[in-house]
């Protein structure tokens, strides 16, 4: 984006308005922290019109953005160390292999650093937040206000990487989460994040057809949903192929509460997906969140709640100058 663009991709991001004051805290970070701190520009403005035009060429970067902030944040807090680049950064773990979205991040900090003359300001930590709550708007979600001041973190290890994975326990799932800080009703709504984007066939093809060693399909599965992902998942295939997480073909791309419809009906692709429903621990929330209206409010408070876990402000950390490498390169 051109300099000369971005008045006009400022004006159309102040149509967004927000259920928060600026000035609200949850814990050290605040409600528009960057009010001031560019001039004449409004950060989080530029920062949704670049997100707008990012999406209007691809809507798919929302799930890869909301993946994004779920895979950052979950690994030594919310310091932007997904988006480091290195031999053995978060980058070359497996679960990160295919996170993708890192040239909308990218093109955000290139904007604020050299365009509008901003440089040192904005953290990457905060972009991939501001990004992502933008994304999930434009995808049919609800708008929600993010708190900013958060500082980017020096390190990046694989080997730091310890994501839940697909075929994971509801009660192991859930003692993952509050290590982080949450509970499990902000893992059941977090985990509707599945509500867009795709996985790849390999992730739940057990499932189809050979389910714990049983030779046959999970039971817990619909049998005209496992007749479906047969087709773009044979047995013989490698896995992949990719499928939408929310099978419901009218809002496979819209972040609603389609998913928790889904998995009630016994529709849930992956198998942690289709075990909330099932949990004793985890199903009254499904059928609740699958009956109400309220899912876009609460889906965002569990995202602001994503994102303060673990963050670095004050003098802890840095600002990159550019989100892939540090300001200060080992030696």
């Amino acid at each position: 984006m051109k300099f000369s663009s971005i008045a006009g991709v400022a004006l159309v991001a102040l149509g967004f308005i927000f259920l928060s004051f600026p000035g609200q805290c949850y814990g050290a970070l605040e409600v528009g922290f960057y009010k001031g701190k560019c001039g004449i520009w409004d950060v989080e403005s530029l920062v949704a019109g670049i997100v707008e035009e990012k999406f209007s060429n691809d809507p798919t970067i929302a799930p890869a953005l909301i993946r994004m902030q779920f895979h950052d944040c979950f690994v030594k807090g919310c310091d932007a160390s997904i988006l480091l680049d290195g031999p053995s950064s978060e980058k070359t773990a497996p679960p990160n292999l295919s996170v993708r979205g890192f040239d909308v991040i990218d093109a955000v900090k290139d904007v604020l650093e050299t365009q509008i003359i901003c440089p040192g300001v904005v953290s990457c930590a905060d972009i991939i937040v501001m990004a992502t709550r933008d994304v999930i708007f434009l995808s049919g979600g609800g708008q929600y206000n993010v708190q900013t001041g958060r500082r980017d973190g020096l390190e990046s290890l694989a080997k730091n990487v310890d994501l839940p994975g697909p075929q994971i326990s509801v009660s192991d799932s859930t003692a993952a989460f509050q290590r982080k800080g949450l509970n499990v009703t902000d893992m059941v709504y977090l985990l509707g994040g599945h509500t867009v984007g795709v996985t790849h066939c390999f992730f739940f093809q057990d499932r189809l057809y050979n389910f714990q060693n049983t030779g046959r399909p999970d039971p817990s599965m619909d049998r005209e949903l496992v007749k479906t992902l047969r087709l773009s998942c044979p047995q013989t295939s490698s896995g992949s192929n990719i499928v939408n997480l929310d099978q419901n073909p009218s809002s496979s791309s819209t972040v609603d509460n389609s998913y928790y419809t889904e998995i009630m009906e016994h529709r849930g692709v992956l198998q942690i997906d289709q075990a909330l429903a099932l949990d004793p621990e985890t199903s009254d929330t499904v059928t609740s969140i699958a009956r109400g209206s309220d899912f876009s409010t609460k889906f965002g408070q569990a995202m602001v709640k994503l994102g303060a876990i673990q963050v670095l402000t004050g003098t802890q950390g840095e600002i990159r100058k550019s989100c892939r490498a540090t300001n200060t390169p080992p030696s």
